[in-house]
């Protein structure tokens, strides 16, 4: 994910808030509309993203996941070979258009590590995949992450 986070930055576009999780990720993004449409970008970061889980899974001999991914293909996609499915449907995209629906979404995606099954942490701000410590103890370490009310002004035009 960090190395993708790379690509969408020297793409132009900025990740401004995100959670990791272990099925999902939360993805503030600023989307430069340059070029390529949001569900390219999107679809492009999936396949990069998934040669490289498929990558380490065949590095670390886990064949059986490696088999459980491969029984996920349908037919359709196994005459075109694709040999494994990593993803489960779409991706869902709400622009963000005021900084009340931005700390809406930033609030909801830095808590979901302390929610429902995965309950990862207790705060939020100890989670390391998350940009929840970089906006509520000011840790800028990660220069990936660019903060959202340097770019407010853009998205809200």
């Amino acid at each position: 994910m960090y190395k993708f986070f790379g690509i969408l930055n020297q793409s132009g576009h900025q990740v401004l808030g995100y959670v990791i999780m272990p099925n999902h990720v939360h993805l503030l993004l600023y989307f430069n509309y340059s070029g390529q449409s949001l569900n390219t970008v999107v679809g492009n970061g999936k396949r990069f993203i998934g040669y490289e889980i498929i990558r380490r899974l065949k590095q670390h001999g886990a064949e059986a996941l490696l088999s459980l991914l491969r029984e996920g293909v349908s037919e359709m996609k196994k005459e075109r070979a694709h040999l494994h499915e990593l993803w489960q449907g779409t991706f869902e995209a709400k622009p963000c258009r005021t900084e009340k629906f931005i700390l809406q979404k930033l609030n909801y995606a830095h808590a979901n590590p302390c929610r429902g099954k995965w309950k990862l942490c207790d705060d939020p701000n100890d989670y390391a995949h998350s940009s929840a410590a970089f906006y509520e103890l000011g840790k800028r370490e990660n220069p990936l992450v660019k903060d959202y009310r340097d770019y407010l002004v853009l998205v809200t035009e």
